[in-house]
């Protein structure tokens, strides 16, 4: 199985963030869900990878290539969808056809037409026009119809009702069913994640905080529920991060099958990806 991105210590230094030491891999015929609070550094690394900004260190590979020194080439294969359309709200969706059949050596134009009537979306209509789930899916549209290996996705279901959210959920599904293909896939709906990701990274205050399989994490991550006063009498050490309420305090521990030998008495469920980011933004460490 082929690697198709790779970054490896990865670092960018601004005034009040630094986002440090980053790694994960993206291999083919995977999804990867990118997740973690606002300002955690999601952004930065995509914008990193689409080398819009330089790295201060370490090292990114697409399709084992540098995406600097081959940038051009990686780019013809990687198809990249934001939370806000890029094309001007004056352009058609037959514009975009017109000028992006000029950019990529690889445009398909039957595919894209074939998307904007699957998509119901009129070629004649300004995109300004468009509502924003239009909008979304014409991003998908353009990202697509030059057949990419990579897809990388910010924030593209952000805003958008829960039936189209799943419609672009089922298109990502179908799309990886071509095994050389992945997809790197920020967001803060994290059931969206739950739903399609194979992989989950958590980037927390500029770090990776784990990247995983999405199955070992909801396997051995556990979330463990108390009062103050009997989580005062547990073993510390046992937990990875804490979150203590007036009522109710909270445990992330990282192997639920042995806190639930160690602690019978006590409930501990999966851990779902939002109350882990929420241990960690509001939480502290045991």
């Amino acid at each position: 199985m082929e690697t198709l991105l790779e970054l490896e210590g990865v670092c960018k230094n601004y005034p009040s963030f630094t986002l440090r030491d980053v790694g994960f891999t993206v291999p083919e015929g995977s999804i990867m869900g990118l997740i973690g609070e606002n300002g955690a550094g999601k952004s930065t690394t995509i914008r990193l990878i689409l080398n819009e900004i330089r790295r201060d260190g370490g090292s990114i590979r697409i399709f084992e290539k540098d995406n600097i020194k081959d940038e051009v080439s990686v780019k013809e294969q990687i198809g990249v969808v934001f939370d806000e359309s890029c094309f001007s709200g004056e352009f058609r969706a037959k514009d975009v056809d017109l000028i992006l059949k000029r950019v990529f050596k690889a445009w398909d134009r039957d595919l894209y037409r074939r998307y904007l009537r699957d998509f119901s979306l009129p070629p004649e209509k300004k995109i300004k026009e468009y509502s924003r789930g239009m909008r979304m899916k014409l991003g998908i549209a353009a990202a697509l119809a030059h057949r990419p290996r990579l897809l990388i996705l910010d924030e593209a279901t952000s805003g958008l009702d829960p039936v189209m959210r799943s419609d672009i959920l089922d298109l990502l599904l179908d799309f990886i069913q071509d095994e050389h293909c992945g997809i790197l896939f920020s967001s803060h709906i994290t059931s969206d994640l739950e739903r399609v990701a194979d992989y989950v990274t958590f980037l927390h205050e500029g770090q990776v905080v784990f990247s995983r399989a999405k199955d070992e994490l909801e396997e051995h991550l556990g979330l463990l529920k108390c009062g103050a006063s009997q989580l005062d009498k547990l073993d510390s050490s046992d937990f990875l991060r804490v979150r203590r309420g007036s009522f109710e305090c909270e445990a992330l521990v990282a192997d639920r099958a042995a806190a639930k030998r160690k602690y019978p008495e006590l409930v501990i469920d999966a851990a779902p990806l939002d109350e882990i980011m929420l241990l960690y933004a509001k939480g502290e460490n045991s």
